[in-house]
């Protein structure tokens, strides 16, 4: 079995969770035997074939033209390159810069050609006219929108050359090149939603990107959710034919199973791992900070991650006068998450809105007292943590304080956590995924 596989993150382009999620999802459906085409949004014109499990961190690219073929080619020979340089030089890196054009009105031109046969071939007048609308959006010179059309253009490139049995396409920036790979080749569509505009925009959010997510799980043959709470959301909001949705949780990739502590301080450690966004309840967490740091001032508070509320709670903090209590890391790699996390004694994700929340399993993995929000994926599927409303400021304080004064506790919870997300590994829901695969061929 083949399988296209469209995702806008992974490693080494991490923005948030979906791109150690695709990664765990990956490994265990090569061990299944199942053979993954790769296209990520790279500056080269390019797609990663992956037969076993070690292609995975190798990413050794197939490109599309002569002249990329002859200008890289030969980087993947050349001893005196490091792995990174030579994702650099692809237009792998960490963090997620996108890539330009070097035609744009060509690549319009495309884009417009691309989506008329398969606008000619939809009977149903809804989808027409959402279908319509979203290629009018796409055709959009805003950034991410401009992005999302040239991902699209450089997958129409990579059809030509490839067979595959199944797209599986992930989140909505992935959801119009899957459209068209599916209509193209005429092979099944799974649209995988990791996060729907509702979650990160803490409510209506671009009506545009609701649309483009609408007409993703619309024309798909089966629509994966991250967990019950996602699926719910998708029916209630999005009207998907609940037929065809499949709920499979997240799960966590596990590189070392011994997580070895190094303190960074010699107080206590609280962390807030994520996109300091509205979504992820950044504000919660400082205000949480506020009330320890008065009763228990021999604690550091770590905010790791970037996002359009970044500013604010630096100046919140500031106002505060937190000052060294309360820290800001900006954006992180793998091996400096890992660094912190072993350094971290309890981790809060107040998420508004959590489809899932991979970074809560990966702080339980290094033994960390965790605390989740009830209104996330997550909390489907672990014990051993403690479960709270993200608007309940009180509870998460009283919590943090009771660990605080009893340090064997926290070890305990933290021991219980490591043992229990063991057993969340992404095997499970691999054999899901291919029992999803194997519904639709």
């Amino acid at each position: 079995m083949r399988i296209l596989f469209l995702t806008w993150e992974f490693p080494p382009m991490i923005s948030g969770g979906l791109a150690m999620a695709c990664y765990g999802m990956v490994k265990s459906l090569l061990k299944r035997n199942i053979e993954i085409i790769l296209i990520l949004p790279t500056k080269i014109d390019a797609y990663f074939v992956l037969k076993n499990e070690k292609d995975i961190d190798d990413l050794k690219p197939t490109f599309i033209n002569d002249v990329d073929k002859e200008k890289y080619e030969d980087l993947f020979h050349d001893k005196t390159y490091t792995q990174s340089e030579i994702f650099e030089f692809l237009g792998i890196c960490e963090g997620i810069n996108g890539y330009s054009s070097s035609n744009k009105l060509k690549q319009v031109l495309l884009f417009s050609n691309f989506f008329f046969e398969i606008e000619n071939n939809l009977s149903n007048q809804n989808q027409l006219r959402i279908f319509e609308e979203l290629k009018t959006n796409l055709l959009s010179s805003e950034d991410l929108f401009r992005k999302v059309r040239e991902y699209t253009n450089k997958v129409s490139k990579c059809l030509y050359l490839i067979d595959f049995d199944i797209v599986h396409a992930h989140d909505w920036l992935c959801y119009p090149a899957g459209i068209l790979a599916s209509k193209t080749k005429s092979k099944p569509l799974v649209s995988h939603i990791h996060a729907t505009e509702f979650d990160r925009s803490g409510g209506v959010g671009d009506e545009r990107i609701h649309k483009i997510e609408y007409i993703g799980m619309t024309l798909a043959d089966r629509v994966i959710s991250v967990s019950n709470y996602t699926a719910n959301l998708i029916v209630n909001r999005y009207r998907i034919d609940t037929a065809k949705i499949r709920v499979i949780h997240n799960a966590f990739h596990l590189k070392n199973i011994h997580k070895e502590k190094r303190r960074i301080f010699k107080d206590p450690v609280i962390l807030f791992l994520g996109r300091i966004t509205l979504q992820k309840g950044p504000e919660y967490f400082l205000e949480v900070a506020k009330r320890i740091i008065k009763i228990y001032p021999m604690v550091r508070f770590i905010m790791v991650g970037t996002g359009d509320l970044a500013t604010k709670m630096i100046k919140s903090s500031a106002k505060e006068r937190l000052l060294t209590r309360f820290l800001f890391t900006g954006f992180l790699n793998r091996e400096e998450v890992e660094s912190i996390l072993s350094a971290t004694d309890i981790m809060i994700l107040p998420s508004v809105s959590e489809p899932f929340g991979i970074a809560p399993l990966e702080a339980m993995s290094f033994g960390i007292a965790t605390i989740i929000s009830k209104q996330s994926g997550v909390s489907e599927i672990v014990e051993n943590v403690y479960k709270v409303d993200f608007w309940d400021i009180d509870q998460m304080t009283s919590i943090i304080l009771d660990l605080l004064s009893d340090p064997n506790k926290m070890v305990k919870i933290g021991q219980l956590a490591a043992e229990e997300v063991t057993k969340i590994q992404w095997d499970k829901s691999a054999m899901m995924i291919e029992k999803c695969y194997k519904e639709l061929i």
